[in-house]
């Protein structure tokens, strides 16, 4: 089994975008019993909402639901309960890497290390921005989705 939780600041845009996706590439690859998948905020700000109306909507256009999914606030003990914490940009690993407890950093990652194609570290936060932002956002988590199902076939095999 390997666990899974994608983290940005609110919960509401880019992780669960990133749940949501990842969910459908481990359904498709028939690992749904050895893979599960979580989204966190390192904020409360949201917690409890829904994700985006923009997120969910472009999302939904591509085929991955985010139906289901609330907001949390990324614990402390989520270092123990996941394998991989996966930050989706710069910040976040920073925050995440101040609460991580000793003896667990190797849980943590830039999400879009496994998409080192791409050229980019961080996940850009569309919520101020323009529909274009939101698919933007889509086309990197597809891309790093990808590559984490490879690393995770790996690790399972």
């Amino acid at each position: 089994m390997v666990k899974i939780l994608f983290v940005c600041t609110g919960n509401i845009c880019r992780s669960p975008t990133a749940e949501g996706v990842f969910r459908v590439l481990v359904e498709r690859a028939g690992l749904a019993e050895l893979v599960t998948v979580d989204s966190a905020g390192t904020t409360a700000y949201h917690v409890g909402d829904p994700p985006d109306r923009r997120t969910a909507a472009t999302a939904l256009r591509r085929g991955f639901s985010l139906d289901g999914q609330s907001a949390r606030q990324v614990r402390r003990s989520d270092f123990d309960e996941f394998d991989l914490i996966l930050a989706m940009d710069r910040g976040h690993h920073r925050e995440l890497a101040r609460l991580c407890p000793t003896g667990h950093e190797a849980r943590l990652h830039l999400f879009l290390s496994f998409a080192p194609g791409c050229g980019l570290q961080d996940v850009p936060d569309p919520y101020y921005g323009g529909p274009d932002g939101f698919e933007i956002v889509l086309d990197l988590i597809e891309a790093g989705a990808e590559g984490l199902l490879e690393y995770v076939r790996g690790r399972l095999a």
